[in-house]
């Protein structure tokens, strides 16, 4: 029979899903921590000189997965349905000026998008369908409609029940909101805004949170980047918008972007400058969102290095967050009505350093039904750094490794005979196996935890698997 390695058994979830298994780690050159990295294309393998913003779309017809890439000089559209061998399949050019800000979003099978750059760029119009059939990619496309209601927009956000989109900090409305009704995405329609904020991004929903005023209503919150302010506005009626109420968090810079949970109870808020203006590792902030009207800033959650947050998005009970030179994040905000935030993995993409600044993981988009994450990043002031599309997934191996390490301890390291287990901090261990160098299963214990005798088996690697109620952990061992 076949032999089959350690790597494919042991470290890969499986043979199609693990290109770069994270182990003791590290990620081939990339520190990690419960994610594995499946794919990497550069932003120059892109044509492109930069990359920033990102999202994904789902196929209907046939559940394929595609990323979105912005670039400094238009947009890339990927085949991630094979995940370790992604096809670049063309880029939509820039409509006009290259720039480090673009920003991408969906809806009903088309691509909306706007750029920051000097000019008269408005919103592309880019039908997704169209990456079913490309024959000789990459290819060089065209936008299927156009609108020129602005000319530059620093971000766009969708409500994609209701068939609006809306574009922020362009030209039009003193840098506040304009309204775009896409219902037919082809013959983009304005359909007004929202003056006297000066929004850098913004959320929109229709609301179905804790606030009986507010059920049903299409509520949006402007996070107003320097201004230090978080508006939240109420535009079910795009001709008489209303604002609701204004906020801000303690030690405020810039209140750059910001997320909800899922049942609309709890934001969660990004300060872009707070770690460069005040030395903090990165922050935050925690809001309770009960009252429309009167939200309440319960905790801040200050991570484990001092890197510089940007996009953060909520999926279920897990918050990621683009964290630059720390790379992707993920949060557990199982306990978030106590005010807290545990960090249970992440991925970084920029290994150099984790301190504040902006160079790395711009955002991490986690809606593809695969599970698989992807991460757009870039290269703010590091020529060295390839940057571009990463493509990521929780790894079989678990995640947690870090608050588990604390509590679990595997020694010897070398070992020859015994290896000993210490377990401590009421951690509850429900089984241990361990793989030899062929990928072997050689130990299978679910009870009598606190020992191993190795002493009978070959000399070489051994990896050690724990599973416990909070989680996996995996460890390297050199049996001599």
């Amino acid at each position: 029979m076949k032999k089959i390695t350690l790597l494919i058994l042991l470290i890969s979830s499986s043979i199609i899903l693990s290109q770069t298994p994270c182990v003791d780690g590290m990620a081939g050159t990339y520190p990690c921590n419960g994610y594995d990295l499946l794919s990497h294309i550069s932003f120059s393998d892109l044509d492109a000189t930069n990359a920033n913003d990102s999202w994904g779309w789902i196929d209907p017809q046939d559940n394929k997965e595609y990323a979105i890439i912005g670039l400094d000089n238009g947009t890339a559209f990927i085949d991630i349905s094979d995940p370790i061998n992604p096809i670049f399949l063309g880029k939509l050019p820039t409509y006009t000026g290259t720039t480090i800000f673009r920003d991408i979003k969906t809806y009903n099978n088309y691509a909306f998008i706007v750029s920051d750059s000097n000019g008269p760029h408005g919103m592309q119009v880019f039908d997704l369908t169209r990456l079913r059939n490309v024959a000789n990619p990459p290819e060089t496309f065209s936008e299927d409609a156009h609108y020129d209601g602005f000319e530059n927009a620093h971000n766009l956000v969708i409500n994609e029940t209701e068939g609006y989109a809306y574009a922020v900090r362009t030209d039009t409305f003193g840098g506040g909101i304009h309204f775009v009704n896409i219902q037919d995405p082809l013959n983009p329609v304005a359909a007004g805004g929202f003056s006297g904020v000066y929004t850098h991004d913004a959320q929109v929903v229709s609301y179905i949170g804790p606030d009986p005023d507010y059920q049903g209503s299409e509520i949006l919150i402007s996070c107003n980047g320097f201004d230090g302010d978080v508006w939240i506005i109420d535009v079910t009626d795009k001709s008489n918008p209303q604002a609701i109420t204004s906020f801000s968090h303690s030690n405020n810079s810039h209140a750059h972007q910001g997320w909800l949970t899922e049942d609309h109870r709890y934001f969660l808020l990004g300060d872009e400058f707070d770690e460069v203006d005040t030395g903090s590792n990165t922050r935050t902030i925690i809001f309770d969102f009960e009252d429309l009207d009167n939200p309440i800033q319960t905790s801040e959650y200050f991570g484990p290095t001092p890197a510089t947050d940007h996009n953060g998005y909520v999926l279920g009970d897990k918050y990621y967050l683009a964290n630059y030179s720390a790379g992707m994040r993920v949060l557990d905000m199982a306990d978030l009505a106590n005010g807290n935030l545990t960090e249970i993995g992440y991925f970084d993409v920029y290994p150099p350093t984790d301190s504040a600044g902006f160079d790395g993981a711009w955002s991490a988009y986690p809606y593809f039904e695969s599970g698989n994450i992807l991460i757009s990043a870039l290269s703010y002031n590091d020529d060295n750094y390839p940057g571009g599309f990463y493509l990521v997934r929780e790894s079989s191996l678990g995640l947690n490794e870090n608050l588990l390490s604390s509590s679990i301890s595997i020694h010897p390291n070398p070992v020859k005979d015994i290896l000993q287990i210490s377990i401590i901090d009421n951690i509850q261990v429900s089984n241990i196996q361990v793989y030899d160098t062929l990928g072997r299963l050689v130990v299978n214990k679910t009870k009598d935890f606190e020992s191993i005798n190795v002493s009978n088996f070959s000399d070489g690697l051994l990896f050690v698997k724990i599973e416990t109620e909070q989680g996996i952990i995996t460890k390297k061992i050199v049996k001599e």
